[in-house]
């Protein structure tokens, strides 16, 4: 048990939740029901990072720690592990994973780093004889898309499969926005085709943000939220009016919306741009 004792007294009180005459809700959870759970309250902190909030970013920091202490309660009960071996064993991995602080070898630079920790995490994988390993080993399947993308292309390129220059994604993207295009005209064309192209086209798109170098699931984030405050802002301006919005037609649309930009710009159809 730590003897830090803000963390100590969370684990009490999660043991207390979890006992016979603790709290129904919470003795009827497990690993596969609390999923949803640690997925949300992730997200919950990347919003308060995005909206530079510090005191609801602690908060949401202990929701996620609540996460952890909960899974671990959970597996303590049935003897397996304990909140102390996870601490453990991530104290372990840093220390193994950084021997350039924790060790005799010299880094130059933050790269080099990134190169010997991903060398050390592949002999790891080797040593628990996990069959076929691969450099792209260590991306959770359930990462959203675009960030999964953006992990797999970066973890590629670690290994020298990648354009020199940003050039080359430029051009693989014209190139499958092209297939997409040719694919939505063909009539032959079936619709897993056209989801094929559609994917290939922002698989590309994640290596063009790479480059730049932005992060696709921030830059998406960021151009959804604009999206909504904007069109939000349109449904007040008309309201104001005393319309609605579905009784405008598109022209009318797009002049509120351009209203809403503040001067005339590219229509708000469905680019929202």
């Amino acid at each position: 048990m730590s003897s830090h004792p803000p963390f100590a007294e969370l684990v009490s009180v999660m043991a207390k939740l979890r006992a016979p005459d603790g709290c129904p809700w919470d003795r009827e959870q497990t690993h596969q029901t609390l999923k949803p759970y640690l997925l949300e309250e992730a997200y919950e902190v990347l919003e308060a990072i995005d909206d530079d909030r510090s005191s609801d970013l602690c908060s949401e920091l202990g929701d996620v720690l609540l996460q952890v202490v909960f899974h671990a309660q959970v597996a303590s009960e049935d003897e397996r592990f304990s909140i102390d071996d996870v601490c453990q064993a991530i104290v372990d991995k840093l220390i193994r994973r950084h021997p350039h602080v924790f060790g005799d070898t010299a880094v130059d630079g933050s790269d080099e780093v990134v190169t010997n920790w991903e060398a050390i995490k592949k002999a790891e994988r080797q040593s628990a004889q996990e069959t076929d390993p691969s450099a792209l080993d260590g991306v959770p399947r359930q990462l959203p898309a675009l960030l999964r993308a953006q992990r797999v292309q970066e973890k590629a390129r670690r290994s020298g499969f990648d354009w020199q220059n940003i050039e080359g994604p430029l051009e693989k993207m014209s190139e499958e926005f092209a297939e997409l295009k040719e694919a939505w005209q063909r009539q032959t064309s079936s619709q897993d085709h056209v989801i094929e192209e559609f994917g290939d086209l922002l698989f590309a798109l994640v290596n063009v943000g790479r480059f730049l170098p932005v992060v696709a699931e921030d830059a998406l984030r960021q151009a959804v939220d604009k999206f909504d405050g904007r069109f939000r802002a349109m449904e007040r301006i008309v309201q104001e009016r005393g319309q609605q919005l579905a009784d405008l037609d598109l022209e009318a649309m797009d002049a509120v919306w351009d209203e809403v930009k503040g001067g005339p710009s590219e229509p708000a159809t469905p680019s929202g741009g």
